[in-house]
Formats: C-alpha cells, structure tokens, sequence
C-alpha cells in the first residue's frame, strides 16, 4: 500500500521554501544558533522585526522549517491569542501534533476552564458556602493582613481572575484587599481544593509552572524546541513580560536550556521591560529587500526582462511581499505592469489569469480569516469556485491549518480599492459574510450540549465576532447598537472577550471608514489599556456614551455593580444593581447580584427578597435556590434553606456545591447522619473537594467519631498541603481532645504557612490559654488583633484571659469591644454580662443575657447565667423558671442543678437536697475527668455546692484540690465572689465560708502554673 503522499498546506510550504530568496544573513545567525551546545548556547532569544511588508512573517516559518528540518519541535503563536491562558493552549496544541503532548497542562488548562465556568456561574463571587461561627471564619468579613498588604503593591490577585480587572490603583486599598478576601473565600467554598482557588485567582502562577515541567520533558528527547511569537507588536505587551520572565528569572521555575524564542514584529522590544536583558536579545531587523535580492526572486519567479524587473523594483519600493505578489503573474512587458491607476494591487489585479482569479482574489480581501466555506459564499461562479487552492498558493496569503489570512498591506489595499469602487457591492458582500457567520452561529448552538449561554462555546464566539465584524462593514450605523450591546455580552463572558470586541469594533470602523465605529473602537482600546481598571472604564465609557437602549444600560449597570461587588465597594454596587433593576432588566442577574451584595454586608433580611426574586425569574436555576438557601441558613431559618437546597439538588443532583452546603446545614442542626449522606455523596462527585472534606470531619467532630474526622482533615491536607485552612481545624479537634502536641503542631505548621494570618494565631493562642501558658497566649491575641483590630473572637479571647489573670478592667474594655463589633453575637453578649456580673453590674448584665437569650432561646448556658444574674438581684422566682428551663435543655449540667439548689434554699423549699445530691453525682466524676483541659469550674462548684450542705470537710477538700490545679487569679477571684454571694443566701454558715474564704485570698500570692492541668 502506498504511504500517505504530502498534505496540500505541505505542498505549499515545500514550494514557498525552494522559492524563498534573501535575508540569508538572518537564516545563517539562526542556523548557526541550532549548531550550538545547549549549554554552551550565546543565541536563544531572536527578535526579527521591521515595518509591513518587510517580510518578517516569512522569514519566521521559514525558521520554523529550518528548525523543524533540524530534528526540532516546533510551536508558533500569532495575534489570534489574546491570554496567556490561549498561549498556553496553542503551545500545547501544536506540540501534540508533533508528538509531543503536554498532558498534565491539558489537564490542567481543562481544569481552569471548568473551574473558571463554576465560579463565574450565576454572577460569580459571593460569600462561603457556611454559616460558620467567627471563630471558624476568622473575623466578621475583613481582609487579611495578606490581603491589605497585597492590595497597597497592586497585587491583590482580583486582575487574574477572568472578567476582573486590577482595581488598587483606582480604588480604596482595604476595600479591594477586603473584595480578595471575599473572592477567596467564596472560591473556597464553591471549589474543590485550595489549588483551584489558586487556579482561578492566579492561572499564570498556577499553569506556567506546570508548562515548564512538561517542556522540560519534551526538550529532555530533542536537540531544540523553538517557540516562535509573531505579530508581536500586536501581542507583545500581553505577553512581554512573562515570555520575559520565562526566560530570565525563576519565578515560574527553570526554563530548559534547549529552548529558543523568536519574535517577530514590526515594533523595538518595550524598553521598559526588556531594558536590563538586551544583551541577551539577538537583533534581526529586516527591511526592504536589497536590489540583488529582489531581482533574484525576480529571477527566480521567471521575471527576467530589463524594462520589466526595472518597473516592479520602482513600483513596488522592494517590499518583499509586493514585490512577490507583482511577480507572480510573471508579465512579460512593461505594458502588463504599469498602469496609471497608481496601486500595485490593481496592477496586480489587471494580470491575474482572467477575471475569475482577479475577483476571487478581490472578494476574498473582505473576511478577516478564509476556510473553504466562506470562499463558497464569496465566490459563486462555476470556474471561480475551483481556485480556492490557487488564493491559497498567493504570496501575500498566509495558510494555517486551512484557514487563510491577507497580509495585512495587501488586504487594506483591496478593501480600500473596493470600498471606493462599488459602496453597493462592498455592503452586499459584507452583508452575505454576516449571514454566513450566523448560519454558522445556529449550527453550532443546534449541535452543542445545552450551557447556560452560547457565550461559553468558543466557536460559537468566534463566528459571532466574524458577524459583528461584518455587519459594522455592511452598515455601521445601523449595526452599531447591537455591537455595543455585543460588548456588554462579551464583557459578561471575560474581560479578554471585551478586548476582542472592542478590538473588532475599531478594526471594522478602520476597514469601513465609517467615523463613529472607529471612534468607538479607539476609545475602547484606550480604556481597555489602562493597567488598573479597565472593565470598570470600559462600562463608564459605555454607559456615559448614552446610545444603549434600555435593556443594554440594564446590562451594563448590572456588571458594573458586579465588578464594584467583587471589589467590596458594596454601596456602588447597590446603587448600579437598584438602577439595573429600575430599568427593568430581564432575567436574575441584578436581583441575584444585589442579593449578594447584601448579604455580604451582613444585611439577610435585605439579601432575601432579591435573591427571592431571582428565584422567581428563573426558578430552572439551581444556583439561585442555593444561594437563597445559604441566605436562610444565615437567618437561622432552616426550614427554607433546606427547601432551597431540595430544590437546588432536584434540579442538579451533581450539584456538589448545594449538596455540601445542605449537609453543613445539618451538621448545625445536629442532624449528623443526613449531614454525612449529603458530604460523602458531594466528595464522591468531586473527591478533592477540600471544603467537603473539612465540613465532613467536623460533622464526624460533632458525633465524637473522632478516627473519621482525623481521617478527613488528614485527607483535606493531604489535597491542599499549602492550604492553613484544613491544618487549623485538625488542631481545633487536638486541642479540644486535649492533644497539645498535636495541636500546636497544626498550629504551628499553619502559621509557617501564613504567618500573619489572625485566625490561626487566635486559635494557637487559645490553646495557650487551656494550657495556662498565659504570657504566649496574650502575645498570639495581642498579635492577631494588631493584624486585625476588629477580630472580635480575638477580642473576646483576650478579654477571657485578662478574667483569668484578675484583670477585668482590661477583660471587660475587650469585651465592650467585642460587643461594638459584632453586636447581634450572642457569645460576645454573654462575655460581657459575666464580666458585667462579676463586677456589680447585675441590672446591664441581665440586658445582655436577655438578648443573648432571645438570639438563642434553645441555649441553657445563656439560662442558667441568667438564671445566677436574677438570684443575685434577689428575683428568685425569675431564676427558678429560667434555671429549671436550662435542665430541660440540659438535664446533666451540674452547675445548673447546684444554683437550682441554691435558690431552692433561698426560698425554703425542700428540693434543695435532692438537686445539691444530684449537683454532687454530675459533678465529681467531671472533677477527675483527666481527657478535660479545665476542671478548675468544675472543683470551685464542688466547694460551692458542699458549703450549701454544710459539709465542711468535703469542701475544703475540695477547695484543696481546686488549689493544687494551679488556677489563674481571676478564678480564683470568681470563686471567692460565689462564695460571698452564697453568704447573703444562708447567712447561718458565714463564719465557715469566711474560713474559706481567707484561704482563697491568701492563694491569690501564689502564681497561676502554667503547665497541662492535672486531674
């Protein structure tokens, strides 16, 4: 059987090689660079540049194939590229089809597009998926010290995320750091593992170490791999700095000593960039052909008489490409050259074969990019439709892969020439390139998997840019109003499809010489070109342009509030979301967006009948049931958020998200069996979803399944092994079992991780406390809230320690603080009233604890502090029904059933004994409980209890064994406090208890030991 003979493209590429003439100085430095040892090597970075028509292109592939004849891989990347992302893709692509795939950077380019679509699903960031506790969230939604300090050097990470521009030189630094917080947070949720949050907010940081390594392995088996960059005056400031930093720092990792870069444009390398490295830079500057070079392709093309050669060289100024192009013809008089309507491309047009060649050459300047389709529609006739394959074989015509490009001098030339020939004509042709285009455009929507928009399909994309291109040639002024609304739809998609509109708007306006179109484009590109906020510019410009209808402004309001969303500027978010809304604005987008703006803010109640609404605009959209389900959950109203979250999961039940988030709804309502079919089927859809793994270990926490939930933590860790995140709440679980070796080496390790990051010095410290090593637990306190002063958990730690020092001056200004900054905390209300109880302040105590009790009426902690508060204040019948209602809840506390006893003596009555008994039998056992990191209240309560019966012997016993713990002052003073109260309720035993008394207060000379209590 015979081998497959040569492809046409190789064809055409043998044929353009064996005609190649000149610039043979620059293919010799080339050569001569692919000689060298690797290691050895003074030549791997190539610029060729020089002005249009020079060539420059030409010479590249021409590189290429003397590279590739060289046993190289090569890969070649043009202006169609518009990220870094689509370099990497393009690399990628074209290895592979030499037979080196790049596969875990497939995978990983895979990855961030899903990732990306997730996370910008339904309006992208909103807040995590959890209605945790401050302590687990670290605060009540500030930034990260990281995060402040990131976002004052412009480094926030918000300008990486698809569709985000870098906001910190325009705006408020603290609120762009708090947007990046919020941004990572939500991603944290709402993804799998610390590594896709990293992904989606940092694609260059997290993909180029990856292309590196797969380079190295591919250049580990060829002599040289070469990348070639044309165009690069259009693509160079997209991509200068990191083709830079790929080859000359580390910050990406090491680049394979066999690999060389050429760049080809018609611009000098940007100073500012390249300034230190271009010593390192190996110069090929092209221009005109030399008159020997021109005349040996003349030669070469069969172009040999005198008066000829001499006409082409005048006419053409040496331009290679037109040079080339009036060569092709191969005229044999001067007559067939020169012509007084002044262009080499109507010369060239006037000795094309016949009239088929001429108009297909002509008709098929109007496309931006040609495949065979489009030819069809351009060029109807029987003999034309057969020349496809000679356009193709053109000079001035660039193949790739089956889809051709003009260069760029000649295509002007011809638009311009047809433009001015025939108005009637260019509209009409432009017109049926349009149609074309949205034929394509319907066949591509018929054929794909139903997505939540068209947008999402990148050949759907592009054939709606082809449209748009052409529709603004055909009519500009009557196209106009939907390529700005194109914009808008383009910029919903990605800050990097808002560039290819806004660069396809001035190239049409250019084309069509139509003013406003141009004008448009100039001022989008300028916008879209400032480094630090150029979506939020571009939408300013649009909507300060006034020519949107209705719906379009509605649009552009609505994602204007979402950008300034995702920068934390809440209240211009609110302020664009309402005006959307007042415009009537169709679908969820803006209810949906400033529900979660209120929510952020903290506002439920306000989140609620937005993102109702947006339920109610689209009741098919499972993420506007979850999102309104979290907002339940924040409002406690579990009921309704579980129904959401039915809802959100009959509608997707591969929706992970929903499914985590229900199971963490009933892990807090203690319903751990329900929780943990919800966590593992979400970690079976997705087994490295990290905040699954998290929320499952403390559901196991919750059961005192302690073996499964180290097993998830450990997993979580093991997933994200620089994520703090899954390390902290293992040490929680330590340090709650009382592993302090264990714990503090979670904490420790997460702080060599992030070192400055509040919450997990809060926790670190607190682990201090339980251990009574007061002094390092101060300084973890005092050095979270120097990193975040309005950590309110942070305070109310601190203000329990200075409690247990005896300094409650400072204990209750922290907790006043604490109260200030998060006043609907229950926790913070009741550290308040006890400091407020213990130093007098009975009456502002009880107003604390009656919010803290109508925060949580099911709370018996809050009652039976209640419950002491009204005895103190003599209201006893008050403290009976609060006390008696905290055994309900909490049969076993022994603390509740002692101050029952207490007030049952006051009034005489004779359950006093049986509850005291029963205080006694709870109690004791706790007291040597040696798994408890503090039975210092658990000993004082037993004193207590044992003065009430007057059993002196067991009392002091027992205040014996409270002493040798090694209480803190502040304990002992509480104590102390108790036991005078217990005085004015049985004033017979006063003598025995002031006994008592004084040897509490001389303990007060004998420091708190710091060690582990002891049993």
């Amino acid at each position: 059987m015979a081998g497959r003979g040569p492809s046409r493209q190789e064809l055409i590429r043998q044929q353009r090689r064996s005609g190649f003439v000149g610039r043979q100085g620059e293919q010799d430095a080339f050569k001569e660079a692919l000689r060298q040892r690797p290691e050895e090597a003074a030549q791997f970075l190539f610029h060729i540049h020089g002005p249009a028509g020079v060539g420059k292109s030409t010479l590249a592939r021409q590189l290429e194939s003397a590279a590739q004849e060289a046993g190289s891989v090569t890969a070649y990347v043009d202006e169609t590229v518009a990220d870094v992302v689509e370099v990497l893709e393009t690399l990628s692509r074209q290895l592979a089809q030499q037979g080196a795939p790049l596969k875990a950077l497939d995978k990983a380019l895979s990855t961030y597009r899903q990732r990306r679509h997730e996370a910008d699903a339904g309006g992208a960031v909103a807040d995590p998926g959890t209605a945790a506790s401050d302590e687990e969230t670290g605060g009540e939604g500030r930034p990260s010290p990281s995060s402040a300090v990131a976002s004052r050097l412009g480094l926030t990470g918000l300008g990486m995320i698809p569709g985000v521009g870098p906001f910190t030189a325009a705006l408020d630094p603290n609120q762009v750091a708090l947007g990046a917080d919020r941004v990572k947070a939500a991603l944290s949720a709402r993804l799998r593992s610390h590594e896709d949050v990293h992904l989606v907010l940092s694609p260059l940081q997290a993909l180029t170490p990856v292309f590196l390594r797969e380079l190295g392995e591919v250049a580990r088996d060829r002599p040289w791999v070469v990348l070639f960059f044309d165009t690069y005056e259009r693509t160079g400031p997209l991509l200068d700095t990191w083709i830079r930093d790929l080859l000359v720092s580390d910050r990406y990792g090491d680049m394979p000593a066999n690999v060389l870069v050429v760049l080809s444009g018609q611009s000098q390398l940007d100073g500012h960039c390249w300034g230190d490295w271009l010593d390192l830079v190996t110069d090929l500057p092209l221009r005109t052909f030399t008159e020997d070079e021109a005349r040996r392709l003349l030669t070469n093309k069969g172009v040999t008489d005198a008066g000829v050669v001499e006409t082409i060289l005048r006419l053409s100024d040496r331009l290679p490409v037109l040079v080339s192009t009036l060569a092709e013809g191969r005229p044999a008089s001067v007559a067939e050259v020169e012509d007084p309507s002044g262009t080499a491309v109507e010369r060239f047009l006037k000795w094309a074969p016949d009239a088929a060649h001429r108009a297909a050459a002509l008709a098929c300047a109007l496309p931006r990019e040609l495949d065979e389709d489009i030819y069809r529609t351009l060029v109807t006739d029987e003999h034309g439709r057969e020349l496809f394959s000679w356009l193709r074989s053109m000079p001035f015509v660039t193949d790739r892969a089956g889809r051709c490009r003009y260069h760029e001098l000649v295509r002007t030339a011809m638009l311009r020439l047809q433009r001015q020939r025939s108005p009637e004509r260019w509209h009409d042709q432009h017109a049926r390139l349009a149609d074309a285009f949205r034929d394509r455009r319907a066949r591509i929507e018929e054929g794909a998997v139903r997505a939540a928009s068209p947008w999402q399909n990148e050949r759907w994309r592009g054939a709606r840019l082809h449209e748009t291109y052409h529709r603004l040639c055909a009519d500009p002024h009557a196209a106009l109003p939907t390529a700005l609304r194109d914009l808008l739809d383009a910029y919903a998609h990605s800050l990097t499809s808002l560039r290819r509109w806004a660069d396809i708007v001035a190239e049409a306006g250019r084309d069509s010489d139509a003013a406003a179109v141009r004008d448009w484009g100039r001022q989008l590109q300028d916008v879209l070109g400032e480094p630090e906020h150029p979506g939020l510019a571009a939408l300013a410009l649009i909507l300060s342009r006034g020519e949107l209808d209705t719906p379009g402004q509605a649009l552009a309001y609505a994602l204007r509030g979402r950008q300034h969303r995702r920068a934390g500027l809440y209240r211009k978010a609110l302020a664009d979301y309402t005006r959307a809304i007042e415009l009537n604005v169709e679908g969820d987008r803006a209810f949906y967006g400033r529900g979660l703006t209120y929510r952020l803010m903290g506002r439920y109640e306000d989140a609620l009948p937005d993102l109702s609404a947006a339920v109610d605009t689209d009741p098919t959209d499972p993420l506007n049931h979850a999102e309104r389900g979290l907002t339940f959950e924040f409002l406690r109203r579990y009921d309704e958020a579980l129904a959401d979250y039915d809802r959100a999961i009959e509608l997707d039940p591969a929706f992970s998200w929903a499914l985590a988030n229900r199971g963490d709804a009933y892990r807090t309502l203690g319903r751990y069996d329900e929780a943990l079919a919800d966590l593992d089927r979400a970690i079976e859809l997705d087994p490295d979803y990290t905040w699954a793994l998290v929320r499952r270990g403390r559901t196991h926490q919750a059961a005192k399944r302690y073996d499964e939930a180290f097993a998830d933590f450990g997993r979580a860790i093991d997933n994200a092994p620089h994520q703090h995140w899954a390390l902290v709440h293992r040490g929680r679980l330590h340090r709650d079992l009382t592993h302090w070796d264990e714990a503090f080496a979670d904490f420790d390790r997460a702080l060599l991780l992030q070192p400055d990051n509040a919450w997990t010095l809060a926790q670190r410290g607190s682990a201090h406390a339980f251990t009574h090593r007061y002094d390092q637990a101060l300084a973890d306190c005092d050095r979270a809230l120097e990193l975040d002063p309005d950590y309110a958990w942070a305070l109310r730690l601190r203000s329990q320690l200075h409690s247990d020092l005896d300094h409650w001056d400072q204990a209750l200004a922290d907790a006043e603080r604490a109260v200030t900054i998060a006043p609907d905390n229950m926790w913070n209300l009741h550290q308040r009233a006890s400091l407020r109880r213990l130093t007098g302040r009975h009456e502002k105590a009880l107003a604390d604890l009656d919010r803290a009790v109508e925060a949580d009426p099911t709370n018996a902690y809050h009652r039976v502090h209640r419950g002491v508060t009204h005895r103190l204040l003599g209201a006893h019948d008050a403290a009976l029904t609060d006390l008696t209602r905290a055994l309900e809840l909490e049969p076993d506390d022994g603390w509740a059933h002692y101050e029952l006893a207490v007030v049952h003596h006051a009034r005489g009555n004779p359950e006093r004994d049986a509850q005291a008994a029963r205080a006694i039998a709870l109690l004791t056992p706790e007291s040597r409980d040696t798994t408890s990191w503090d039975v210092v209240p658990t000993r004082g309560n037993l004193v207590l209890v044992h003065c009430l019966t007057a059993d002196w012997h067991e009392a002091d016993a027992w205040l014996t064994d409270f002493l040798a713990v090694g209480p803190p002052p502040g304990r002992k003073r509480e104590l102390l406090l108790a036991i005078n109260s217990l005085a004015q309720v049985a004033p017979a035993t006063a003598e025995h208890l002031s006994r008592l008394g004084r040897r509490l207060e001389h303990a007060f000379t004998a420091p708190a030991r710091a060690t582990t209590p002891q049993p």
